[in-house]
């Protein structure tokens, strides 16, 4: 391999201390303190309390799956629709897509608190018709909408960009073998868009799972999730062991996403081009 030049190793150095110092650091304290006690002894408590949050994980996960399906379902028709557009149509509905992602995350969940309150715009609009009161916040489809409209554009852009990328001559070829347009979507749409569809759902499932601050404006305080119970062990200087120690799993978990993801993505480019 050629080696670098002295002026490529001086402009790849702050990258490296800057990684160093903001992530290896911190993945490194969480592992120490993971395993370590208060006086700094090694011990393997933290991981084995966790069993008692074993409800809290299946909840985190339950919820998880659940958007990213939900996501999966609007998205790919979606990014199919897209795809087909002329590129004017196409250019438009992506920064439309794109437009929500450049507002911070707490001004979106606060408002479809908005919309969705017991007293918000919603409900007064159902009640002003003569329907009965919404009682939507504090319920778990409320965490899962909140959810999937974070998270969904996470879902379209990979399938939409894969979809835009296959050779159309694949559909052709399919259309004189004598494919209808359902056929020529589930035999060769569908497989040769499957990276886009693996790089989506780990989009949008590792955020899902980590996420905090959904549960606790849109759930009302009903639902303790794993981003919910490692920010209060954070919280408390008596606790952030344990906290450190779920965090730990999460690393765990969000690796094993990225593994599959690999595993199942076609590494072939020459495939979809």
């Amino acid at each position: 391999m050629k080696k670098r030049s002295v002026f490529e190793r001086l402009a790849a150095a702050p990258h490296l201390i800057w990684s160093m110092l903001f992530i290896i650091a911190p993945l490194l304290f969480v592992v120490y303190f993971a395993f370590t006690d208060r006086n700094g002894a090694f011990t393997l408590e933290n991981i084995t309390s966790l069993t008692s949050y074993s409800h809290t994980f299946v909840m985190s996960l339950g919820f998880s799956l659940i958007a990213t399906a939900v996501c999966l379902v609007i998205g790919y028709p979606l990014a199919y629709c897209m795809s087909k557009m002329s590129e004017r149509a196409r250019n438009i509905l992506t920064v439309l897509l794109m437009l929500p992602m450049w507002i911070s995350l707490l001004i979106r969940t606060y408002s479809l608190m908005a919309l969705l309150d017991n007293g918000g715009i919603v409900s007064t609009f159902l009640t002003s018709l003569g329907f009965q009161k919404l009682t939507f916040i504090g319920t778990d489809a409320a965490v899962i909408l909140g959810m999937v409209s974070d998270f969904l554009p996470y879902m379209v852009l990979p399938i939409y960009t894969t979809m835009t990328k296959l050779d159309r001559r694949y559909l052709e070829a399919a259309a004189d073998l004598g494919c209808n347009n359902r056929q020529t979507l589930s035999r060769v749409i569908l497989p040769l868009s499957m990276p886009g569809v693996i790089s989506g759902v780990t989009m949008v499932f590792v955020p899902s799972i980590s996420t905090f601050y959904i549960s606790q404006k849109l759930g009302g305080g009903s639902f303790d999730l794993i981003g919910d119970t490692i920010e209060r062990q954070f919280k408390n200087a008596v606790t952030y062991h344990t906290g450190a120690a779920i965090s730990l799993v999460m690393m765990i978990l969000i690796l094993i996403s990225l593994a599959v993801m690999n595993r199942f993505s076609d590494s072939e480019e020459d495939i979809i081009v």
